[in-house]
């Protein structure tokens, strides 16, 4: 059986953004810095944390009153997640043309420069 990592939606993206930061955290610990962010329900923070729980996105502590959760994946380890999901679906798995598209907007020269370095870094360790 092949297992598949779990690909977080937008709104499971906008709570492991909270939990990173503040981890464990409480279902009303992540509601308030949520709710001052965005409009939503508790009931709603909730359900998305036990979902977010079934889908093995987030541990959660059930040894007190209020069950307190975290984050499975580190964010560097759930951004590389998205973002070959984002190349596999949109790019067609091509790198090239993500890279293109992302910079099709214009970028400064400190981020040209430190695109340079990393390709020359990347060149290197492939030789």
């Amino acid at each position: 059986m092949i297992c598949k990592k779990v690909v977080p939606t937008r709104s499971e993206l906008n709570i492991l953004n909270i939990l990173w930061k503040v981890q464990p955290a409480s279902v009303r610990q992540v509601h308030e810095v949520l709710s001052a962010e965005q409009s939503t329900g508790y009931t709603t923070t909730l359900k998305t944390l036990q979902v977010m729980h079934e889908k093995g996105l987030v541990e959660r502590d059930e040894s007190s009153r209020a069950h307190l959760y975290k984050a499975k994946e580190s964010a560097g380890n759930t951004q590389n997640s998205v973002v070959k999901d984002v190349i596999a679906k949109v790019f067609s798995g091509s790198k090239y043309d993500l890279v293109v598209s992302a910079l099709g907007k214009k970028a400064s020269s400190d981020e040209i420069n430190d695109i340079r370095k990393l390709l020359n870094t990347l060149e290197k360790q492939n030789k």
